[in-house]
């Protein structure tokens, strides 16, 4: 018997490791790949207090090293069901059965893919999936959004401050949004909208150079050459295994309150997979710290009533 069991060794999961590990509470951390989440593909993080700038695989190779010295229990195990059993929750993995009096959730989202060759290649060499993690590396450099959505455009703002020039390239005719953000974005001087357009092809060596670009409608397709591409086509949240038991919303991601706290008592949730506006490396410790502070109390409190029961 576990007193909690951690999800997800990301940012959030071995954050609430840590603290989970200073309040001496016995946990387990589960992992199905690799220790770091989606922060080991950032080439470099420059946005994180602490560090003027570090690499995304340094930075979780200090964190997992800060975990490991608490000792925590850690299995590279894939988790396929957790049940709520009120008292306990049962934990299925590939490899077995595990059983915790309180469960947190930090499996994280995974980047929307355009689904193109060389895609996976230049990440972190010229493709990136966050403008305000990157966009910095690319001042008075060109560089090009796809997306339509309110992240895209976002994006495009901020960039606009940062590099020489930007095109922000959608599939639709019409951004998908109205906002007051559009009309700004059409008063940048350094702003390129294509719309009714699709990237169909990413060139480069070492480093991303160009990209194809075809008009939805006539087919007519052009080489755009350019140092940097942001994909801002959204986030997919791993969150299937847990759909029979948690209230999630429209898109996948969990539901919680300010506490971390989702809809069972004793499972809270961390980092990307939560319902929330905004996603970084930090937000996701603090909610791993939240998590797991809040998971003390839930076993302290526990702990409180099952002896006034007696």
């Amino acid at each position: 018997m576990y007193d909690i069991i951690i999800i997800g060794c990301g940012p959030a999961g071995m954050t609430a490791g840590i603290y989970a590990s200073i309040a001496r509470k016995k946990i387990l951390i589960f992992e199905k790949s690799f220790y770091g989440g989606q922060i080991v593909n950032a080439n470099k993080i420059k946005n994180y207090p602490g560090f003027d700038e570090i690499s995304g695989y340094d930075y979780a190779t200090k964190l997992y090293s800060q975990l490991k010295n608490y000792n925590p229990e850690i299995k590279f195990e894939e988790v396929l069901e957790v049940e709520d059993n009120k008292d306990f929750k049962n934990v299925k993995t590939s490899k077995g059965n595990y059983i915790a009096k309180s469960v947190i959730i930090a499996t994280g989202a995974k980047n929307r893919k355009l689904g193109l060759n060389n895609e996976d290649k230049f990440l972190g060499k010229g493709i990136s999936y966050c403008a305000t993690c990157d966009g910095s590396f690319y001042k008075d450099k060109v560089v090009a959004i796809t997306g339509g959505g309110n992240t895209a455009i976002d994006d495009a703002l901020y960039l606009s401050n940062i590099a020489k020039e930007i095109f922000i390239i959608y599939r639709q005719k019409n951004f998908k949004i109205e906002s007051i953000n559009i009309d700004e974005l059409k008063k940048k001087n350094n702003v390129k909208i294509v719309l009714n357009s699709s990237i169909i092809d990413i060139k480069g060596g070492d480093k991303l150079q160009s990209i194809i670009i075809k008009n939805n409608d006539t087919e007519e397709k052009n080489e755009l050459y350019i140092d940097g591409l942001f994909i801002a086509i959204g986030h997919i949240p791993v969150s299937n295994i847990f759909k029979n038991i948690i209230k999630r919303d429209e898109k996948g991601y969990i539901i919680s309150d300010e506490n971390c706290k989702t809809n069972l008592d004793g499972i809270f949730v961390a980092g990307d997979i939560r319902k929330k506006e905004i996603r970084q490396l930090t937000t996701a410790c603090s909610d791993g710290t939240v998590a797991a502070l809040n998971a003390c109390k839930f076993l302290s409190m526990k702990k409180i009533k099952n002896k006034s029961s007696h």
